[in-house]
């Protein structure tokens, strides 16, 4: 039934592709240029920050991935798309779910925006619970780090993921419509997935529909005794109309995605469902003389399962000249109404909700003295619930609002940018106190352009914030990293001194992108493990003093005119002051060299990495081994039927090495993908 539902969607998507294909221009969604023509690197403008700055300009590390780089590498969660790229991790958790780790850092200090607004899902409260953003219907991804997260809050205090898309139009397309194909097929997980988007307008309206559609099953696994790991499989679509009116100073439009999704939970252990603590011990006696459960997953594949169910509106604006003195007004806002369902042999055990907006309201001043700047308001609230047997989080409301300001100044071969956030958050919860906070946040940074294509740049800041719900009031079983969860409403902000150095070079045959990183974190909140039974594990959200320390980029050198070779790797460590010891589940440090070729309509690249050792573990922690990891590309750009296509062929882990990710609660259980081959084939029309 589920290859017959894809397939019918794939179908459609090649119907509406092929009659549309005389009428719609070319899309341009794939922003590659020409390869046998000279080009040069355009400025990429990010588009979560304000006033349209450049890379250059801003004075932290951002990170793009985008084109035919995002169209090969995505896979079926947001976590492992971007793991790879320098300073960025995921903390994966088999086929279905995977969260972006930035510096060493995940949620809830890694926040994950579309287009600059919250999608309010509830993958900040576990790792087994998916990011609602489809990979298949991204246009890009910015990764946000260090100091020019802030404007989004104390939950981006590590850092901000940025989904890219166009599901709301911020143009009339040239030709009257324009829009996208593609499908895939890998051979770990017997992948089927394909995605369509259309864009149609004319006057001063345009209409978006897109669908995407992915079905694996579970994933092979290297060296183990099991060829494939029980309850990585995953099946997922998305659909999404959104529409705009557009005109000469401005656009306004709103958008409705709907997103289900059915994937297992790897490495859920009922045998600890029992286990309760007696003050800072962990007691996991005997169950009445045994399991009063009978697990024997006689289901499809004999695991716990996720069905999610996400419906989200999204309005976005912007609008020149709205009033004297104000250049321009800019709107995002998404409200969510999330629900998933944790099933065991068909029958619901926990379910999880999650009802909120997110919205800002920013307004972009003309220049005053030399100064330009925005001032914006962003205003949030999530009511959340975890209602059966998982029920380790009272249901809880919490409310934030921030006000902040950013100016930058232009002062010779200097940009200087300066920013403030102030954030009243409340946090209540059933039957338990009431938390209110108030996290304050500054920045300021200096970028010297010091000779023609080469920057270096230097970020101070200080940055708070308050403690989410679950680490104030957590309390129960939590089966899905094996842990008994106990908050503590007593928590107070943490404030995090940041200082970061960045050196680019933009120019020339050799380009490169460097940063070294160093936080001094006061009242570090923290999952302090307390005691352990077999693989289960007393946590407390406790705070401490504690230093994150780090490395990342890459050097890129153009060899020839058709070959490039890159040099890149990262390097974090995070640990408690003192003789605190480490933290728990830092990634380990990477280095790699990447060679990449064009001829002509071909294109592809190499790719090589090392992933070392980890042994600079927290207390219950196990080392995990280093890896090897090889990945290649090989990509043809040609025609078919009239409509400009790319077929390409992506492999990964070709060693088909044993790897495991130190990142994830299930490092050891759930080991990452064997050889994959996918092979795909897209179409702009």
């Amino acid at each position: 039934m589920r290859a017959l539902r894809l397939q019918t969607f794939l179908l459609t998507a090649a119907g509406a592709a092929a009659l549309s294909t005389s009428a719609f221009a070319a899309d341009d969604v794939i922003q590659t240029a020409q390869q046998d023509e000279p080009t040069e690197i355009a400025e990429v403008v990010v588009r979560a920050l304000p006033l349209g700055r450049a890379g250059d300009d801003v004075g932290s590390h951002v990170a793009l991935l985008s084109g035919d780089d995002l169209v090969h590498r995505r896979q079926s969660t947001l976590g492992d798309t971007l793991s790879g790229i320098p300073g960025v991790n995921s903390d994966t958790f088999g086929g279905g779910a995977s969260r972006p780790v930035v510096r060493g850092q995940a949620a809830p200090r890694v926040k994950v925006l579309s287009e600059g607004a919250g999608l309010m899902d509830a993958s900040e409260v576990s790792p087994d619970h998916a990011i609602s953003g489809e990979p298949l219907l991204l246009e890009g991804i910015e990764i946000l780090r260090g100091p020019s997260a802030l404007l989004y809050g104390g939950g981006a205090i590590g850092g901000a993921v940025n989904l890219l898309d166009k599901k709301i139009p911020t143009r009339v397309p040239a030709n009257g419509g324009e829009g996208v194909a593609e499908f895939r097929l890998g051979s770990v997980d017997n992948e089927e997935a394909g995605v369509v988007g259309m864009t149609v307008g004319a006057g001063n309206f345009a209409v978006r529909v897109e669908a995407a559609a992915r079905k694996t099953d579970d994933y092979k696994v290297p060296d183990r005794d099991e060829p494939r790991l029980d309850g990585s499989y995953n099946e997922t679509s998305t659909a999404t109309l959104g529409a705009s009116y557009i005109g000469a100073r401005g656009y306004l439009g709103a958008a409705y995605t709907e997103q289900t999704s059915r994937y297992g939970l790897a490495g859920h252990e009922h045998e600890f469902e029992g286990c309760h603590p007696h003050g800072d011990t962990l007691h996991c006696g005997a169950h009445d003389g045994g399991d009063d459960h009978d697990h024997d997953h006689e289901g499809e594949h004999g695991v716990p399962e996720v069905r999610l169910k996400s419906r989200r509106v999204d309005v976005r604006g912007e609008l020149s000249d709205p009033l004297p003195g104000i250049e321009n007004v800019r709107l995002r806002a998404g409200y969510t109404d999330y629900r998933h369902d944790e099933r065991d042999e068909g029958v619901v055990t926990t379910t999880f909700t999650n009802e909120g907006y997110d919205g800002r309201i920013e307004a972009q001043h003309r220049e005053i003295a030399g100064f330009k700047g925005v001032i914006g308001l962003q205003l949030s609230k999530s009511d959340f619930a975890a209602i059966g047997e998982e029920s380790f989080l009272a249901p809880s409301t919490t409310k934030n609002t921030g006000l902040f300001v950013m100016e930058e100044y232009e002062l010779g071969d200097w940009h200087l940018e300066g920013a403030l956030r102030q954030e009243w958050q409340e946090a209540s919860a059933v039957g338990l106190p009431d938390a209110e906070h108030k996290p304050f946040s500054i920045s300021g940074s200096a970028v010297w352009h010091f000779m023609p294509g080469w920057t270096g740049a230097v970020s101070l800041s200080r940055s708070q914030r308050a403690p989410s719900a679950q680490e104030l009031y957590a309390d129960g079983v939590h089966l899905a990293t094996n842990t008994f969860e106990m908050g503590d409403a007593g928590l107070d902000v943490e404030t995090a001194d940041a200082l970061e150095l960045t050196l680019r070079k933009t120019a020339g045959a050799t380009t490169a992108s460097v940063s070294a990183y160093h936080y001094i974190y006061d009242d570090y909140i923290f999952a302090r493990t307390l005691d352990q039974f077999e693989d289960f594990r007393l946590i407390r959200y406790s705070q401490a003093d504690a230093t994150f320390t780090g490395i990342e980029g890459e050097v890129r050198q153009q060899l020839t005119p058709w070959l490039s070779a890159t040099v890149f790797g990262d390097y974090v460590r995070g640990e408690l002051k003192g003789d605190g010891g480490n933290l728990p589940r830092i990634p380990a440090a990477r280095v790699g060299v990447r060679a990449e070729a064009f001829a002509g309509p071909w294109s592809g690249d190499v790719e090589y990495s090392r992933t070392f050792k980890q042994n600079d573990i927290a207390a219950f922690e196990s080392e995990t081994p280093g890896y090897n990891m090889v990945n290649a590309t090989v990509a043809y750009d040609v025609e078919l039927a009239g409509v400009k296509s790319q077929v390409f062929l992506r492999g990964t882990n070709l060693l088909d090495e044993l790897a495991f990710n130190h990142a994830s609660f299930l490092a050891e259980v759930a080991p990452q993908r064997g050889r994959n081959l996918v092979v795909g084939v897209r179409a702009r029309f």
